[in-house]
């Protein structure tokens, strides 16, 4: 290949295919993986290890490993090597459809944490310890510094921590990224741990390079893959409705003093939701926005190109093809209005508390006294896992969720009795939006929030139900702090098991 980027002679010596760095792995190792919601992941060597892994298992000799990465990633990576039947352990999140599915079949075991807590939990030796790094890097200074991709995750943590790294050094990431980046080098484990000097969303507190011995990298693969990033589909009727209700609340929070008028850092989840929040907030009337969150995603992007959005600060770009290329043709014009850093800064609940952030989260449900699913469908069943939702949820300003108030063309209630599953307890969810209106938690005893909840935000054709359900667990409930009947609680899901439709 030509156009290198690598800069470091003694690097250059160490350029193999793809198939020759594979095969520095055993079986049974740990591998720490770049990428972040599907980007800046290793595309090449990934590939050529589900390749071997497959041809081992054709031959009878078993072949798999444990998998870390910073969140998602994408096909060339989760896709090949869950479909190769390559991983046994699998942390901290997964959005991979074969993945889910082979997790869901109790074949790959699967850890979902807090984000936060990845980097600080491989530091405490509680992860056990970290045989290979395959991290993607868009280039290698001539002192050995590398230059991150379009993500950072557990970059850091992983080169620092493993036996050996192996570089993908990708060409296909935009050049333009050099000098994007804050990889703070100042985390430490207890008891020598010092605050961290970040005070605003664009502070710079660290460097623009990852560090890495040259002597630990065994391989370095060159590739020119672009990131899997998917479109997103347009916001719906309901995302729109939705995003207007949240723009009313942010307005009345400024007009009773509670926000200031650029409001607070915002962060937000990926999907569609979010991007309709943020394509209201383009035409709304807050000036002189930051945004301190995980991912930056289209409507974020569209945001800052308004003028609106000032600044933005997360870990990872999750971005629409479409959106990617209009980034990629501008980079150098974003680059000083961007910062990706380590995942263990992005979501670290203390600079999320100290910085006041307005956090808004997707859920898959919610129970009338606000707590939240946002993982498992029915109970058992894992759709992904949680993210950073709960570093955001509970240390923010204010912690909303999200969701239309119905699923499966109305067959399932977003809004039920009781979650069989719940992820962010009602003390971290202050306020819950659907289409149908917003609820207002705060303050509320759980008695009170399920008459808001019902009124507010559940839909027509399930109303009464929950009206009739609340009535009677008032008088037949065990205790009234939560007035709960569970076992006709459970049977709203049980009916969708049973029947496909909650309505019965």
């Amino acid at each position: 290949m030509s156009g290198s980027r690598i800069g470091l002679e003694a690097l250059k010596a160490k350029v193999m295919p793809a198939e020759a760095a594979a095969a520095l792995i055993a079986p049974g190792e740990t591998v720490g993986m770049s990428g972040f919601t599907g980007s800046g992941y290793p595309k090449a060597a990934p590939m050529a290890l589900a390749r071997r892994i497959e041809a081992a298992h054709a031959a009878g000799d078993p072949f798999r490993l444990r998998v870390w990465t910073g969140a998602s990633t994408g096909p060339e990576l989760d896709g090949a090597l869950a479909k190769a039947d390559g991983i046994e352990f699998r942390l901290p999140y997964n959005s991979d459809p074969i993945a889910r599915e082979k997790i869901n079949r109790g074949e790959m075991d699967y850890f979902d944490m807090h984000l936060s807590q990845v980097a600080p939990m491989a530091w405490q030796g509680f992860l056990g310890p970290l045989d290979t790094a395959i991290i993607e890097v868009s280039g290698v200074r001539p002192d050995g510094s590398l230059i991150p991709s379009s993500s950072v995750g557990n970059n850091k943590t992983w080169i620092d921590r493993a036996s050996k790294v192996i570089l993908e050094v990708n060409r296909w990431q935009n050049p333009a990224l050099e000098g994007m980046h804050d990889i703070y080098y100042g985390t430490a484990l207890p008891p020598s741990r010092v605050p961290i000097p970040l005070v605003r969303p664009d502070d710079r507190i660290g460097e623009a390079y990852f560090r890495c011995d040259p002597d630990k990298v065994v391989a370095v693969v060159e590739t020119d893959a672009p990131d899997r990033n998917l479109p997103f589909d347009a916001p719906g009727e309901d995302h729109r409705a939705i995003a207007g209700h949240l723009l009313e609340f942010f307005r009345h929070e400024v007009a009773r003093g509670r926000l200031p008028a650029s409001l607070l850092p915002l962060q937000s989840g990926v999907g569609n939701i979010a991007n309709a929040v943020m394509s209201g907030l383009v035409d709304g009337p807050f000036e002189g926005m930051t945004a301190y969150t995980e991912v930056l995603q289209d409507g974020m992007l569209d945001l800052m190109e308004s003028g609106k959005l000032l600044t933005a600060s997360a870990t990872a770009f999750s971005l629409s093809p479409e959106a990617a290329a209009t980034l990629n043709a501008d980079m150098a014009r974003f680059r000083d209005r961007l910062v990706l850093r380590p995942q263990e800064i992005s979501n670290h609940p203390e600079l999320i508390r100290r910085l006041g952030c307005i956090a808004m989260n997707g859920m898959i449900e919610a129970d009338i006294h606000g707590a939240v699913n946002s993982t498992h469908l029915m109970g058992s069943r894992i759709q992904n896992g949680i993210g950073g939702s709960g570093d955001f949820a509970r240390n923010a300003y204010v912690s909303i969720f999200m969701a239309p108030s119905v699923a499966k063309g109305g067959r399932i209630s977003t809004i039920v009795p009781k979650t069989p599953h719940v992820d962010h307890i009602n003390q971290d969810v202050q306020i819950l939006v659907t289409e149908q209106g917003l609820a207002d938690l705060r303050g509320l005893s759980p008695r009170q929030r399920a008459e808001v909840i019902i009124e507010n935000c559940s839909h027509p054709d399930y109303r009464p139900a929950l009206k009739d359900y609340l009535i009677r667990a008032r008088r037949d409930s065990y205790g009234q702090q939560s007035p709960t009947l569970l076992a006709e609680a459970f049977a709203w899901h049980q009916r969708f098991i049973e029947t496909g439709d909650m309505r019965g």
